[in-house]
C-alpha cells in the first residue's frame, strides 16, 4: 500500500491525495512537515512534502513526478487522455499553472495565509505576474465542462487546489480575486470539480487541518 507523507493544508499534497482517491488506489496518510533532518532527506532530497512510499518501499518526491508514476503504475481509472497529443496538452496546462501562476503566487502566501509580512515591491510584482499568468491560463482553460474538455483529467486535479488557494490569497492581500477577474466562468468550473465526492473529501480534510493549524498557533 502507498503511504502519502505531508499535511492537508498543502495544495501540492492535496493534488496527490485527490489523484489517489480518483484512481481508487489504496493509501494511508502520515502527517509530516518539511524537514532538513538527515533521515527525512533520504526520503525527500530537499526536505519537501509531499512525497510517497510506494507499495514496494521506495520513496518518490515532487508532486508531478508522483502523479506521472501513479498513472503509469496504476493504469486503471486514468487521469490522462489516451491520445498522445491530448496527454501533452494536459502536461502543458499543468506546467503553465504551476510555473507561471502558482509558483509566483506563493511568494505572498506568508502574509495572506499565515500572518507574515511581504514587501510592497513583492506584492506589486506578484500581482502583475500572476495576472499575466492567469490570462495565459485562460487561453488554455476550456471549462467544457472540465478544464480541457469533456473528460475529467489531471489538469482538473491540479487546477482545483491551486486556483482556490490563489483566489483566497489574492482576495486576502489585494482585496480582489485575481482568478475570477482573469478567468471568466471560473466559479462555475470550481463548483463542478467541488461536486465530485473525492474533491469534497479532500476539501473537508483540508478544512479540518487548517482549523487544527490555527488552533495550535
Amino acid at each position: 500500500m502507498i503511504t502519502l507523507y505531508g499535511f492537508a493544508i498543502s495544495n501540492y499534497y492535496n493534488k496527490v491525495k485527490f489523484t489517489l482517491l480518483e484512481k481508487q488506489i489504496a493509501f494511508t496518510e502520515e502527517a509530516t512537515r518539511p524537514s532538513q533532518d538527515a533521515d527525512f532527506l533520504e526520503r525527500s532530497p530537499l526536505g519537501k512534502i509531499p512525497f510517497i512510499k510506494t507499495a514496494n518501499g521506495q520513496f518518490l518526491s515532487e508532486s508531478q513526478a508522483i502523479l506521472e508514476y501513479l498513472e503509469d503504475a496504476y493504469p486503471a481509472n486514468p487521469i490522462y487522455p489516451a491520445d498522445a497529443f491530448e496527454r501533452a496538452k494536459v502536461r502543458e496546462f499543468i506546467q503553465h499553472i504551476e510555473l507561471n501562476v502558482e509558483l509566483i503566487a506563493r511568494r505572498i502566501y506568508g502574509e495572506a495565509l499565515f500572518g507574515g509580512k511581504v514587501s510592497q515591491e513583492i506584492k506589486d510584482e506578484v500581482e502583475t505576474k500572476v495576472t499575466t499568468g492567469l490570462k495565459g491560463l485562460a487561453t488554455l482553460l476550456k471549462c467544457a465542462p472540465y478544464a480541457l474538455g469533456e473528460q475529467f483529467t489531471a489538469a482538473d486535479i491540479v487546477a482545483w487546489p491551486h486556483l482556490q488557494l490563489i483566489a483566497f490569497a489574492s482576495q486576502a492581500l489585494y482585496g480582489k480575486d485575481l482568478v475570477a477577474e482573469n478567468i471568466p466562468g471560473i466559479d462555475s468550473y470550481i463548483k463542478l470539480v467541488e461536486s465530485r465526492p473525492h474533491a469534497q473529501k479532500v476539501s473537508a480534510d483540508r478544512a479540518a487541518a487548517l482549523a487544527l493549524f490555527f488552533q495550535a498557533k
